[in-house]
C-alpha cells in the first residue's frame, strides 16, 4: 500500500489528483490537506511515501510544509504540483529538497507516468522544467563544490542526470552496483545533495547529462 499526501487548497484539484494517483500507483491510501498547517500537521501525524505539494496555499507557502516532511519523513518523496514554472520557484522548491517538480498544465496520462516511473528512480518532472533547469544552471556556471568531484563521480553523476538506474550506470561503467553506490554516496556529500534530482540538476548545470557515456571500464 503507497501512503499518499495531497496538499492542495482546490477540493477540484484534489479531486483531480486522486485519479492521478489511483492511476499512478495500484494501491493507495490517500490522504489530503487544504492548507499549509493541515499539511504540516498530516506530516507530523505518519509516514508518507509519497508528497504532492502546491506552492501557493491560502494559509502560506507549500515550501514550508515540504520542509516539514524533508526533516520529519525523509524518506517521503516530496512532488511539488503546481501551476507556477519560473525559475524562482523551481530553483526555490529544490533547495528546500523537492525531489520532483510538476507542472498541472500537463495531461494527466503524462503526469500518471511521471509518477509511475520514480520507482525506477527517475525524477518526477515535467519536460519544461528539465529544460529551464538546464538553461538556469548553464547560465549561472558551475558551482565550487563539483570542482571536488573526481573523473568517475562526474561520470556516474552524468549517467544519473540521463535518468538511469544504479544497475545501468554499472553495467556502462563496467563496475559494480555496489561500487556506484559508493560512487553516488560520495557525490551527494560532496554536492551537499540528498535526492537524484538533484543530482539530475546538478549534471544539467555542468552539461554531464547530454552526452552518451564513454564506455570506459574502471574498477
Amino acid at each position: 500500500m503507497t501512503k499518499i499526501l495531497i496538499v492542495e487548497d482546490l477540493s477540484e484539484t484534489r479531486r483531480w489528483l486522486s485519479e492521478i494517483v489511483s492511476a499512478a500507483f495500484e494501491e493507495s491510501e490517500i490522504h489530503e490537506a487544504a492548507s499549509m498547517r493541515a499539511g504540516i500537521a498530516q506530516a507530523a501525524a505518519r509516514d508518507y511515501d509519497v508528497a504532492l505539494i502546491d506552492l501557493g496555499l491560502p494559509d502560506g507557502s507549500g515550501l514550508d510544509v515540504l520542509r516539514n516532511l524533508r526533516l520529519l519523513r525523509p524518506q517521503t518523496v516530496c512532488v511539488v504540483t503546481t501551476v507556477m514554472g519560473d525559475d524562482a520557484s523551481i530553483v526555490g522548491a529544490l533547495s528546500a529538497g523537492a525531489q520532483g517538480y510538476l507542472l498541472k498544465e500537463q495531461p494527466q496520462d503524462l503526469l500518471v507516468r511521471q509518477l509511475k516511473q520514480m520507482a525506477e528512480g527517475i525524477p518526477a518532472l515535467s519536460p519544461s522544467v528539465a529544460r529551464r533547469i538546464m538553461e538556469h544552471f548553464k547560465r549561472t556556471g558551475p558551482a565550487a563544490p563539483e570542482d571536488d568531484l573526481t573523473g568517475r563521480e562526474r561520470e556516474v553523476l552524468g549517467l544519473i542526470g540521463r535518468g538511469l538506474r544504479n544497475g545501468e550506470v554499472a553495467e556502462s561503467l563496467g563496475i559494480s552496483e555496489n561500487t556506484v553506490a559508493g560512487y553516488i554516496k560520495d557525490i551527494y556529500r560532496k554536492l551537499g545533495i540528498s535526492s537524484r534530482a538533484e543530482a539530475s540538476w546538478h549534471a544539467a548545470r555542468l552539461g554531464l547529462g547530454e552526452a552518451p557515456a564513454s564506455g570506459k571500464k574502471g574498477k
